[in-house]
């Protein structure tokens, strides 16, 4: 059996690639996210692939819920070996417009959940000297997007937490990894007329998923800290 997998944040973009990718070489799968209905269906598809698949309903910015969760999952798989914070949320609104409410629910779903995840995934990595967690980002890690500031503040807190965390966990043996996501992911919202001809304007989400396997796969002398992947056409 591979790896044994939490996905904090999963849809039917990069989280649903994700899972398709990791079941693909055998590994054990749960599936985090708010709504039940869609992991359902992710799941359903993919147990008919090598690993194992577990849909997990979880709101991650509630310690509680998240404790549960992972313990739900170990019941079922055993220690937690890999762990995605993918989780993101935000009003599309600049600083003119967002509100507190808003602005703290950016924050909360993916710093606050991404901390809850880390934290309840870490005894099983400090018991085995080892693991991998890796943050998805975005080119509002890096540079503040305007008219989104609740966004770009939550991503710009996922980068320091994911190199806070790297130098704090690497001497234990944990690989910890930030993506930065430049550019839009071809997710099933994206259509044929928006792509208009060009698909490399779009980042794939298999193809990014990819990545995330071959962050998983380092060997502890050439591990990555930030990995930044882009479309060839520029975005910004």
């Amino acid at each position: 059996m591979g790896e044994t997998v939490v996905i904090a944040g999963v849809g039917p973009g990069l989280g649903a690639a994700l899972a398709r990718r990791f079941a693909v070489e055998g590994c054990q799968i749960a599936l985090f996210a708010r709504s039940g209905d869609y992991l359902d269906t992710l799941a359903d598809e993919l147990n008919a692939a090598p690993g194992t698949v577990l849909a997990v309903p979880v709101d991650v910015t509630d310690p509680d819920a998240v404790t549960a969760a992972f313990a739900t999952v170990r019941e079922a798989f055993g220690p937690v070996s890999v762990l995605i914070n993918n989780a993101s949320d935000s009003a599309w609104k600049g600083v003119r417009d967002i509100s507190l409410s808003e602005f703290e629910h950016a924050w909360r779903v993916a710093a606050v959940g991404s901390l809850l995840c880390t934290q309840a995934v870490l005894p099983d990595m400090l018991e085995s000297g080892s693991g991998t967690i890796i943050f998805t980002g975005a080119t509002s890690s890096i540079r503040g997007r305007e008219g989104a500031v609740g966004f770009s503040a939550a991503k710009f807190a996922v980068r320091g937490m994911a190199e806070s965390m790297a130098r704090e966990l690497g001497p234990e043996g944990i690989h910890v990894a930030h993506v930065v996501i430049d550019g839009r992911i071809r997710d099933p919202s994206v259509s044929d007329a928006d792509v208009n001809g060009d698909p490399y304007q779009y980042l794939n989400p298999e193809s990014i998923a990819n990545s995330y396997w071959h962050l998983v796969q380092q060997p502890p002398d050439t591990w990555t800290l930030e990995l930044d992947v882009r479309p060839h056409v520029e975005t910004f």
